[in-house]
């Protein structure tokens, strides 16, 4: 009996409307009352998630959710953070020269100063507008070696991310966890945090085994948890290779694939 899932956000648990459908809903609510723990695993700070954990009921201090590409693990009521493995002032600026060089731009979060940037953009914009965040210019020339920084991003036009993610050095991927969230999107964190590592953390919080969860996504970030999962479960929108991954390949965000999965295997209908 499956008695965890977690749900990648954008392009998974949202339709292409950036809304939860009232079959998703109702599957959800439904595993709920069976018992089962329901947590959001996202790219997001929990700012950008909290107008759809109250749409869900997901509210209170016994609910959970993986911030930050699982960079936090945090209790939703009282935002009490259970889990952190985050980044300091010396990587973002590390990135931000690689950014510089690859002709990206790049921005970053901070528990104290929040969205930064050196050079406000588009893509930062997108970011600040998705999760109800502001943006604030930051030379990160200025952040101290020491700082906390919770993850850093280069982001660009999904063709100049692309030819610098090929330009990347190897030895970046055996400092820092890299994952691509979006065509645009390329994400950096601690070694130790990534999604999968996240839900395993909160499943053995909660008494629960690999065997016993069920994870879904469509993209790069996702594939940790898909990976760990008893049942790890790629959208019909996933990338190709977040499908290879999987054990199981539900519809599409716009098709109610995560009702699907949540009737099939939990609600048994």
């Amino acid at each position: 009996m499956y008695k965890l899932v977690a749900l990648d956000m954008d392009g998974t648990l949202l339709n292409s409307q950036k809304a939860i459908s009232p079959r998703t809903k109702q599957a959800i609510q439904a595993a709920r009352e069976q018992g089962v723990h329901v947590v959001l695993a996202s790219g997001r700070p929990l700012e950008g998630m909290e107008k759809y954990l109250t749409e869900l009921g997901m509210t209170s201090d016994n609910d959970f959710v993986l911030s930050y590409n699982a960079s936090l693990i945090q209790r939703v009521a009282s935002k009490t953070v259970i889990r952190k493995q985050i980044m300091k002032g010396s990587d973002a600026k590390n990135i931000a020269s690689l950014a510089n060089d690859f002709v990206t731009f790049v921005h970053a979060f901070s528990p104290e100063r929040g969205l930064i940037t050196p050079e406000d953009n588009t893509y930062t914009q997108h970011e600040s507008t998705i999760n109800g965040v502001e943006t604030t210019v930051v030379d990160f020339v200025e952040l101290g070696n020491d700082e906390e920084i919770i993850k850093t991003m280069m982001v660009a036009e999904p063709s100049i991310l692309s030819a610098a993610i090929e330009q990347l050095p190897a030895a970046l991927y055996e400092q820092y966890t890299v994952v691509q969230s979006a065509p645009f999107f390329l994400e950096f964190m601690n070694k130790h945090s990534n999604k999968g590592t996240g839900v395993a953390m909160l499943a053995e919080h909660l008494g629960i085994s690999a065997d016993e969860v069920i994870c879904m996504g469509d993209a790069g970030n996702d594939h940790h948890m898909i990976k760990y999962a008893g049942l790890g479960v790629a959208m019909g929108n996933a990338t190709e290779d977040t499908k290879a991954l999987a054990n199981h390949i539900t519809d599409s965000n716009d098709e109610d694939g995560v009702a699907k999965v949540i009737e099939q295997f939990i609600l048994n209908k």
